[in-house]
């Protein structure tokens, strides 16, 4: 543990030493121009035309820069788009520019989409290698996340996505995954105590076809439907289905006011339902809402979010809300506030920083139907800079806290 505190003292030391990206220089500046290059701009949406002369005269927000530069992803599928920031002819003051180009009628990426660390949970990875011909995109993942769920998943998916199915605002998706699973302790001996849940499985596979719709005005809805399969570990190994309809609602948008500050509102809602007319051997709904508000402005922000769910019916594991892991009730350790997880979750995070450092309160409860729920509650803090993180959060309890410790990639 001594070791653990000197290593973060040296870091945080040497922190404020690290280069600064050019977002944090360029805060102080003002808008002076914007410009698309390499695509008509009048090509665009009426609306993410507005949206890109709404930051003339504006004070620099690279979050803000981000957002429009992803809404023109969104908007011309089979495009590379990159921003650049450059000197304006006025003191104090900068051009953005934002290039587009068209991607090459076939293009191989490979990337750690996801690397972390827990000192509770030990380490999470994903690589993914993708394939890419104009609007169509093909990935294979290798994944090893004991982060997520209950369980370590650790195997293959693959996935084909159409981005432009005969227009820009329709995509099509086929994800296939194949997993093995290893269990904690302490989820095989509640299991033990608890015949009323589905037991554990060794193997899952999931095929799930999907539509996504993008109507507009920062909504993304998505539907299709999620056919699981695993064989189960106890009594007897046997194999079972889950079959399920699956919807997502979301809503994103990025707000600029006359000071500069920018609002950033997301929102979504998810349910999944498997049905004996899926052929399902299970049969249950699961309801989950999430809000997030962030305000920015230079290096300062705060933000906060709200997520809530509820479980009916006979569900697997998998499909359990859990809390104590990277994003839930960070400093509490997800086995230690409820090995099998829970039917109801509700938890809520409030967190404030400037520049690379950020503070952060986790409040939550985890439980099941009949039973009253136990409200917990976490501090912390975190050194972050773009994708990377190091955070250390504490349990707040009675008695001696052990602090858990986070760091790694997440994209």
């Amino acid at each position: 543990m001594k070791r653990l505190w000197v290593a973060i003292l040296a870091l945080a030391w040497a922190w404020p030493a690290l280069p600064q990206n050019e977002s944090n220089v360029n805060a102080r500046y003002k808008i002076e121009s914007v410009a698309v290059e390499g695509y008509p701009e009048e090509k665009l949406s009426k609306g993410l035309r507005a949206r890109l002369q709404e930051l003339v005269g504006q004070q620099f927000s690279d979050e803000r820069v981000r957002e429009l530069a992803r809404r023109l992803r969104n908007e011309l599928p089979g495009r590379h788009v990159t921003q650049k920031v450059l000197r304006g002819v006025k003191a104090e003051h900068v051009r953005i520019v934002f290039e587009i180009s068209l991607i090459r009628r076939e293009r191989f990426d490979v990337a750690a989409v996801r690397g972390l660390y827990h000192s509770g949970q030990g380490w999470s990875g994903e690589l993914n290698a993708t394939l890419r011909a104009e609007s169509h995109a093909l990935s294979f993942g290798i994944v090893s996340d004991a982060d997520a769920l209950l369980e370590r998943y650790a195997g293959l998916k693959a996935r084909y996505e159409n981005r432009s199915l005969g227009t820009n605002r329709i995509r099509l998706a086929f994800q296939f995954e194949d997993y093995h699973q290893v269990w904690n302790r302490a989820t095989l001996e509640a299991l033990e105590d608890s015949p009323d849940v589905p037991g554990a499985y060794r193997t899952r596979q999931n095929f799930q076809p999907q539509l996504t719709v993008l109507p507009g005005g920062g909504l993304r809805l998505s539907f299709g439907t999620s056919l699981q399969h695993f064989q189960t570990q106890f009594p007897a190994a046997r194999t079972e289905s889950s079959n399920a309809v699956i919807g997502t609602l979301r809503y994103d948008r990025c707000l600029e006011d006359r000071a500069s500050n920018v609002h950033r509102f997301e929102a979504g809602y998810s349910l999944r339902a498997a049905t004996k007319a899926l052929d399902s051997d299970f049969a249950y709904a699961r309801h989950q809402w999430d809000f997030r508000y962030t305000l920015s402005q230079g290096r300062s922000l705060v933000k906060a979010a709200l997520l809530a769910g509820t479980l009916s019916g006979r569900a697997p594991l998998f499909e359990r809300f859990t809390l104590g892991n990277s994003a839930t009730l960070r400093g509490w350790h997800k086995f230690e506030v409820a090995p099998l997880g829970g039917e109801r979750v509700i938890h809520g995070s409030l967190e404030s920083g400037y520049g690379w450092l950020r503070v952060f309160y986790d409040v939550g409860a985890l439980w099941d139907r009949g039973r009253d729920p136990d409200l917990k509650h976490s501090v912390g803090f975190a050194l972050r800079s773009g994708d990377f993180f190091v955070a250390l959060a504490f349990p707040i309890r009675a008695g001696r806290a052990e602090p858990i410790l986070m760091t790694g990639l997440n994209f």
